[in-house]
């Protein structure tokens, strides 16, 4: 039996059984890491250079980019490192900042995706408002309201977590630290400081979703009256990408969390991390690129800039 105040390192054991698997980790995970890269990177660099892109939607959306940068930065490089070097360890404070970051980055990430349908709400119910609605200055109170509230989030939560004895080892079924194998590495149960953080947390994420699903019940109430159907098409375009990403997001999430543990396994409690973690982030550069065609054009131009600079 170990104390929390004698562990130095934890133990990632996800893909550590045999050298194949972790080799096939490494370069499966290295080449998802590269693409979220520079498909994020592209996203921020044309928005932050196109002015035609200087707008609330891609304003939020270049958030959007850089949290799933920073999230999928947080995981996957450790993880990538261990498999190429057969290790396995990382260290206390390793874990934590793990911790801290991934669970700010995803909370800042729920609340700009409840931002972002508001976005869309305001464009389409309410459009002779929406400079009103969502002024710069607006913009960036909500913004920076998203972010604020994944920190305050993660302090909490990475406080409330690392205060917790630790008596069952230190050895976590996983490819980076997260709370919930941390959490079965405790030897107590759930108190109180910890029933408050989950049912105030449940509530805020129940309060986003029922703020989001009104908001496009609205959305497509709205859209539906619209005369035209080139009109009707433009609308769903905005809309459909960050339907989307809520969708792949919050479904994800879900699974990791909230699944009964009677289908719980190692095997798919790893599966679905992975959704969360690392394809979501990966995946939404090219959910939000696909249909929409200022952001292709200005993508375009900046990849034809990029190229015809290096001849």
């Amino acid at each position: 039996m170990s104390n929390s105040s004698s562990i130095t390192e934890f133990l990632l054991l996800a893909f550590a059984d045999t050298r194949e698997l972790q080799l096939l980790h490494f370069w499966l995970f290295l080449g998802i890491y590269l693409a979220a890269l520079l498909g994020n990177g592209l996203i921020i660099t044309a928005i932050a250079c196109d002015h035609h892109l200087h707008s609330p939607m891609y304003f939020f959306l270049l958030n959007l980019s850089l949290l799933d940068l920073g999230s999928i930065s947080t995981t996957v490089p450790k993880a990538v490192a261990n498999s190429l070097w057969g290790t396995r360890a990382i260290s206390y404070g390793g874990c934590a900042a793990q911790v801290f970051l991934l669970v700010f980055l995803i909370g800042a990430e729920y609340s700009l995706l409840t931002v972002m349908a508001y976005d869309r709400y305001a464009a389409i119910c309410q459009p002779l408002h929406y400079g009103t609605l969502l002024g710069s200055r607006a913009c960036v109170h909500m913004a920076a309201a998203a972010w604020g509230s994944g920190f305050l989030n993660a302090v909490l939560h990475t406080a409330n977590t690392f205060s917790l004895p630790l008596c069952h080892g230190n050895g976590m079924d996983q490819f980076f630290c997260e709370i919930p194998p941390l959490l079965k590495l405790s030897c107590s149960d759930a108190d109180l400081r910890e029933i408050g953080l989950i049912v105030v947390t449940a509530f805020f994420i129940f309060a986003c979703f029922i703020f989001i699903m009104l908001s496009y019940v609205e959305i497509f109430r709205a859209v539906l009256r619209i005369p035209s159907e080139q009109g009707r098409h433009k609308a769903f375009s905005t809309c459909l990408p960050h339907l989307a990403v809520i969708s792949l997001f919050i479904s994800t999430l879900m699974l990791a969390y909230l699944k009964p543990p009677s289908i719980s396994s190692p095997a798919l409690d790893l599966v679905v991390t992975v959704l969360y973690s690392v394809m979501s982030p990966a995946m939404n550069p090219l959910i939000y690129s696909m249909r929409n065609k200022e952001l292709k054009g200005a993508l375009k131009q900046l990849i034809l800039l990029v190229v015809f600079q290096k001849q």
